[in-house]
């Protein structure tokens, strides 16, 4: 076992993972407050990263073309909460479900009505290029997500902690009628989450973006997201990151270690086989709660 080499592709996919959790912490943040299955987040994530570029293509300064989108991604947020998923309280599952899968169509064609289906390139200014630490190569720019990523969840985590909306939102996500009772609103509290989901999908958006390029197939990082609730729970932050570290780490070493054996190529969908073993045997995840207490 060279244990240098497997330490650099352990780190390395513990790192890519941190990018998978910020998408799903978005999915989390809906989730845990109204038990809907947000499909937008992926559209929200692309029309973020492509608003940022072609505002900064069309010669806005960085933190001006950062401040346009966010509030940006910070009125989408609202309306879609405002419009489309507040008429449909109390509706089953699916068909709040439905509704998001129609708004991430719509903002994919906003996206392209307003900016194009160009192709760009987004710089944030970080070297890609990869740094020594005790004979180990790690990505400056892995470290540079995972700084992001860690400086957002604990951002969350104050948020929600010593905030009224804070305290509110774990009121409504731990017991809506008992919210209601002591005098909550839980239509201020929706608008709050849907927007902190629009800021999230910012972060993600240009991590992504400046991974990946800008593309209409950014959208579909959303996909990468599923297999990490799975296993972290549909309702927990905390689920989310552990998951994304989790199916980081799983995706690379098993393409290095095990794809040989199969020809390669297993790491796009060895994460979705995990995540199905792991529904046979806690189907709520890690961090998730109970579907069923026995009695």
């Amino acid at each position: 076992m060279d244990w240098p080499f497997f330490t650099e592709v352990l780190v390395g996919g513990l790192l890519s993972g941190v990018m998978y959790s910020l998408v799903a912490i978005g999915f989390v943040l809906i989730y845990k407050t109204s038990g809907v299955l947000n499909f937008a987040q992926g559209a929200m994530l692309l029309f973020a990263a492509l608003t940022f570029v072609s505002l900064t293509e069309r010669g806005l300064p960085f933190w001006a073309a950062l401040l346009l989108t966010l509030a940006a991604m910070v009125a989408i947020g609202a309306t879609i909460e405002r419009t489309v998923l507040r008429p449909l309280v109390n509706q089953p599952p699916i068909t709040l479900f439905m509704a998001t899968l129609g708004v991430s169509y719509v903002i994919e064609g906003a996206a392209q009505l307003l900016w194009g289906t160009q192709v760009h390139g987004l710089d944030l200014g970080i070297d890609d290029r990869p740094l020594e630490i005790s004979g180990v190569l790690i990505s400056i720019f892995d470290l540079f997500a995972a700084a992001v990523a860690g400086a957002m969840v604990a951002a969350l985590t104050l948020f929600f902690r010593y905030t009224r909306i804070g305290l509110g939102f774990r009121a409504v996500a731990d017991d809506q009628l008992a919210a209601l009772a002591v005098g909550l609103s839980l239509d201020r509290i929706w608008t709050s989450v849907w927007t902190a989901a629009g800021v999230v999908a910012l972060v993600a958006g240009l991590l992504w973006g400046a991974r990946l390029g800008v593309q209409f197939s950014l959208s579909l990082v959303v996909l990468k997201a599923l297999p990490v609730l799975v296993l972290g729970g549909f309702d927990s932050i905390a689920g989310a990151i552990v998951g994304g570290l989790i199916v980081g780490a799983v995706e690379k070493l098993a393409e290095v270690y095990i794809g040989p054996f199969f020809g390669g190529g297993i790491e796009g969908w060895i994460a979705y086989v995990a995540a199905l073993g792991f529904l046979l045997i806690r189907p709520a995840g890690l961090f998730g709660a109970k579907l069923v207490e026995r009695v």
